[in-house]
């Protein structure tokens, strides 16, 4: 957005995964560090929100602006 020169707007996304042979959640992240597994897709949710804001603070300088994260999650069923 102009007029608001220095602040920039980031966005990153996660994708949870379905591992079917562990059956497992795992991510997949443009956050550097962020690595995921879980059992359940609410666990997921639970450990995403709690350590993407910390990796990312830890990661940048203060100077951002909005940080957002595109949250997905991809599950492939074999139905015959």
């Amino acid at each position: 957005s102009h007029g608001m020169r220095g602040r920039m707007d980031q966005s990153y996304y996660v994708k949870a995964i379905w591992d079917p042979e562990a059956s497992v959640w795992i991510s997949e992240t443009d956050i550097p560090g962020l690595v995921i597994e879980t059992e359940t897709l609410a666990e997921f949710e639970a450990v995403m929100v709690e350590l993407a804001p910390e990796i990312l603070a830890a990661n940048q300088e203060p100077r951002l602006g909005r940080v957002s994260v595109d949250f997905s999650a991809r599950r492939e069923f074999a139905v015959a």
